[in-house]
């Protein structure tokens, strides 16, 4: 596969990080290193590649200390143990250098000649440009369909139009994804978190090719783990900052239904004289325990907010971020000049 020839603008180039998570990747590693060699010798940019060694038991990591000896832009974050794609990405982002990041996988199944198209994407003004696998090459009915159906509720509780979450090819501008506090299975809802703080969002078809010898490491097996994660992004998104909205609906709903079921036995027991707890025993407890619920959820709330008041206050954490300031004296990122929202990392 060739590059996609490389669209050139004026301005001067910017720093561009290549980060890769690795989990036993000897037998593909030079190979993925030539083609990256390839790939950023036409692209002529600054530039970087990260490996992330996470926790390999082959020779991965030997692997990875003759590259960094020989090729200076090579840097290695070995990990201490396997922690997972999240967390291998997350060390990767974390040491990543460059004004952009692209994130791909280590078992050649992202091609790195398809790195000019996410960036040339992303410089139309994008701050995240995902890779589409549109033509799908994997088993219908253990990867597609499943995938599809994951794709779907995704995009509908996330609120995010993208076709495929689960790819890591994407490319990142550097301030935004350097925000994201990453866990669990999270990496898979960075444009959606990202979403949640104005990132513009873009994706571009890729290339599904089909891993060497039909295994993956890090692979769709942890199904019930990402649905849990995609429940804990949707509360995040609509309520980590208003927990109280959450829990307060269902409190007073519950309060209203056990006034209202004991109002309507107190009321019976004046107008009757029936004993309560022989006639309406059940309903009565029924209505102690909804109002005990209620009281119970909105105090809940309560004290959620005031957790996320202490934790916003104390650690002076804004609830926004900001774009990109009128004043370019001012230090916005911690840079040493202001980051451009057009600014291309591909020159003249």
């Amino acid at each position: 596969m060739s590059p996609e020839p490389v669209r050139r603008r004026s301005h001067s180039a910017r720093q561009l990080s290549i980060v890769v998570p690795l989990f036993n990747e000897q037998a593909t590693l030079a190979e993925l290193h030539r083609r990256l060699d390839a790939v950023l010798l036409l692209l002529g940019l600054p530039s970087e590649i990260v490996y992330v060694d996470d926790g390999s038991t082959d020779g991965t990591a030997a692997a990875l200390a003759e590259l960094a000896a020989r090729d200076s832009r090579v840097r290695v974050i070995p990990l201490t143990r396997n922690y997972g794609q999240t967390a291998a990405l997350a060390a990767g982002f974390d040491a990543a250098a460059g004004a952009v990041i692209v994130a791909m996988d280590g078992d050649l199944q992202h091609a790195p000649e398809e790195i000019p198209k996410l960036l040339n994407k992303l410089a139309e003004g994008y701050d995240i440009v995902s890779g589409w696998r549109e033509q799908r090459q994997d088993n219908l009915w253990t990867r597609r369909i499943p995938s599809r159906i994951a794709n779907w509720l995704m995009a509908r509780l996330s609120g995010v139009a993208l076709h495929d979450f689960g790819t890591t090819f994407k490319a990142y501008r550097a301030p935004i994804i350097k925000r994201i506090a990453l866990y669990g299975d999270m990496h898979r809802f960075i444009p959606a978190l990202a979403s949640w703080r104005g990132a513009r969002i873009a994706e571009v078809p890729i290339a599904n090719i089909v891993r060497p010898q039909n295994r993956s490491h890090y692979g769709l097996s942890r199904t019930w783990r990402v649905m849990a994660d995609l429940i804990t992004v949707r509360f995040l998104l609509r309520y980590v900052t208003r927990p109280l909205h959450f829990f307060g609906p269902a409190g007073f709903a519950c309060l209203a239904l056990g006034m209202a079921g004991g109002s309507w036995v107190l009321a019976t027991k004046v107008i009757t004289g029936d004993p309560v707890f022989v006639e309406h025993g059940p309903l009565l407890l029924l209505s102690v325990l909804l109002i005990q619920s209620g009281v119970f959820l909105v105090g809940l709330g309560l004290l959620a907010e005031l957790l996320t008041r202490i934790y916003v206050d104390g650690r002076h954490r804004r609830i926004y971020t900001v774009a990109q300031p009128i004043d370019l004296s001012a230090d916005v990122w911690g840079r040493s000049e202001p980051l451009r929202p057009d600014d291309a990392i591909l020159r003249q």
